[in-house]
């Protein structure tokens, strides 16, 4: 293995195109360019990511964020040692688009090809941000995924626990489209929030009173979009104030869970990884929430956990994070060949019961 190490990372796997160049220089991660082309324009009249376009938009930009990647990194395609791409799991369209322009290049250039799990580039992205060591407690809070992980290497997770439904970035975004608040909903319920009473609806929060980690926020959507059309029902409409309210109640409803349930994550780490110094990493939108953001700090404080949250250009999907995840693959010893597939599902703990179903394409999570 070279001193130095330059890895071609490519992401596709929701509704940003990503590409990034990162190098490895005696031991440290250097990222020398990320490039994401979002498609918020696109998906924002329907609320939500459209599957079809955004596969679309993928193959229309994958080759320009490359190429930009390697502009922007000053260097040369020939430089390039090797190429990681997300396999999955995602939006299956996107992820076919990601993985076969990484083969092609792969295949151009005679370099190595490493298939990297979306979910391992969120989860090793502190050790790319910060550097900390193996153990340490993450987790993943975005529009896809709410996952509480071991990390223990760059092979070994071990879950805690998740939601058994909604990923709260799904709530936050489908809380806004019922209150016609617009797309992304994260950042305009949290704005919304603002000048709302959070005291004012009695919305549940979920799971607490089972043990364990596990989560769930499907039904606290389903509480707001009744509390609304309660609403609607006496007044014949909805102001804004009622809509801060509803979005104040929502949030703090959302922070109490994921607040309560990191406290009990915290716990079962220390029994499972009995680590002196434990640290827990956050990444993933949701972790932009100040509210949410605030609480969780403040479990780790009490818990006795260093706090950890990545610069939030590296928490929400990018390609520097599948170079990283590539990149300690590629140490490691392991690569892919041209037989590498897409995966629309691709739990991280293997071992662990599936959360949210199974079928023929295997667990979801």
């Amino acid at each position: 293995m070279e001193q130095n190490t330059t890895i071609l990372g490519i992401e596709s796997s929701c509704d940003d195109t990503a590409a990034a160049i990162l190098q490895q220089s005696n031991g440290k991660g250097v990222i020398l360019s990320s490039v994401v082309s979002g498609q918020e324009d696109l998906h924002a009249a329907f609320g939500g990511v459209v599957p079809e376009i955004a596969a679309r938009a993928h193959v229309e930009r994958l080759d320009l964020c490359v190429e930009k990647a390697i502009a922007d990194a000053q260097i040369s395609l020939s430089e390039i040692d090797a190429i990681a791409v997300t396999a999955g799991p995602g939006l299956i369209g996107g992820v076919i688009s990601g993985v076969m322009c990484a083969k092609g290049l792969a295949a151009g250039l005679n370099k190595p090809l490493i298939g990297v799990n979306h979910l391992a580039g969120h989860a090793l992205t502190p050790r790319m941000t910060d550097g900390i060591a193996y153990p340490y407690l993450m987790l993943l809070v975005s529009g896809g995924h709410c996952q509480f992980l071991a990390v223990q290497s760059v092979e070994k997770f071990t879950r805690l626990g998740g939601t058994i439904d909604d990923a709260p970035g799904e709530a936050f975004d489908k809380t806004a489209k019922l209150l016609a608040l617009g797309y992304p909903g994260g950042p305009l319920v949290e704005k919304a929030a603002l000048a709302g009473d959070p005291a004012r609806f009695k919305f549940p929060r979920p799971l607490l009173d089972r043990a364990g980690c596990d989560m769930s926020f499907s039904g606290l959507k389903t509480a707001l979009r009744r509390a609304r059309d309660q609403i609607v029902s006496e007044k014949g409409g909805i102001s804004k104030q009622d809509r801060s309210d509803l979005c104040a109640s929502f949030q703090m409803a959302a922070a109490d869970t994921l607040a309560e349930k990191t406290r009990r994550a915290c716990l079962a780490f220390l029994d499972l990884s009995k680590a002196h110094s434990p640290t827990i990493a956050v990444a993933g939108g949701v972790a932009a929430n100040g509210v949410i953001r605030g609480k969780l700090e403040q479990v780790a404080k009490d818990a006795g956990f260093d706090f950890l949250a990545p610069p939030m250009k590296y928490c929400t999907d990018n390609a520097a994070m599948i170079a990283w995840a590539g990149l300690e693959r590629f140490n490691a010893g392991y690569s892919d060949d041209m037989t590498l597939a897409a995966r629309p599902r691709w739990p991280l703990d293997q071992s662990a019961a599936p959360m949210l179903g199974s079928g023929k394409k295997g667990a979801k999570a």
